[in-house]
């Protein structure tokens, strides 16, 4: 399994939000660079990057931060929020992204994502942010009707290898993941499932490798001191 620091953006500042409130907004670092540069020499290959002005606003609003990170931090960049299009993705994939993460389009544009994965393959990954089990969207403005399992198992039919899978109401608490809904859609899927939000601590790194997940978002965890993220990394290596 391997794990992924994460830095969500905000006006150009590191934060994190709790259940994707945008109200709970917290800055939890200086500089975006500083802090991964800080994740590599913990040992770690891959960031997980947001931008929360793109998701809110369905375009991008940070990308010379990612960018700047993907081409000097030495991580392997994923990068969602406000990725509506497949011109955003061809510029992301182009300029030294790794991955770029669909999320609002696999329910309002499933032709999108299937092109994007026709197209690039496994640098294609669908977010599927849940509440309550059902699916939800634009930044985690609008909930849906349509189940995370349901799809779940459209993605795996267009050609999705990877699905991010959040339950919102465990985001930024460190409350522990939701470990019932991450068997369920790791069972009911062959895609590679990485796990976010609710992890706290070294604990809940154990349990979700037990589970045979690809991998496993840190972020307040990371940020707030209760997980090492030099440990979980040494965790998934053995």
């Amino acid at each position: 399994m391997i794990i992924l620091p994460a830095i969500d953006i905000k006006d150009g500042q590191c934060v994190r939000l709790t259940k994707g409130d945008f109200a709970t907004v917290e800055k939890v670092a200086e500089d975006p660079m500083e802090t991964a540069l800080r994740f590599h020499s913990a040992g770690a290959d891959w960031i997980h990057m947001v931008d929360l002005d793109g998701a809110k606003e369905g375009s991008l609003k940070n990308s010379d931060v990612f960018l700047g990170v993907a081409q000097k931090s030495g991580l392997k960049v994923e990068i969602g929020g406000g990725i509506r299009s497949m011109e955003s993705i061809d510029y992301y994939l182009s300029e030294g992204i790794a991955r770029v993460i669909l999320g609002s389009a696999a329910i309002s544009n499933p032709d999108l994502v299937k092109e994007a994965a026709n197209r690039y393959g496994d640098r294609i990954a669908v977010g599927i942010d849940a509440r309550n089990g059902m699916v939800s969207a634009d930044g985690w403005l609008k909930d849906s009707d349509i189940d995370y399992i349901d799809l779940a198992q459209r993605m795996e039919d267009i050609g999705i290898k990877y699905i991010i899978f959040t339950d919102i109401s465990k985001d930024g608490t460190l409350s522990g993941p939701n470990l019932e809904q991450l068997s369920r859609i790791n069972e009911a899927v062959s895609c590679e499932i990485i796990a976010s939000g609710g992890i706290h601590t070294l604990e809940d790194i154990k349990a979700l490798k037990e589970m045979r997940l690809y991998g496993a978002i840190c972020g307040k965890s990371i940020y707030k001191g209760t997980l090492s993220l030099r440990e979980a990394v040494d965790c998934c290596k053995e």
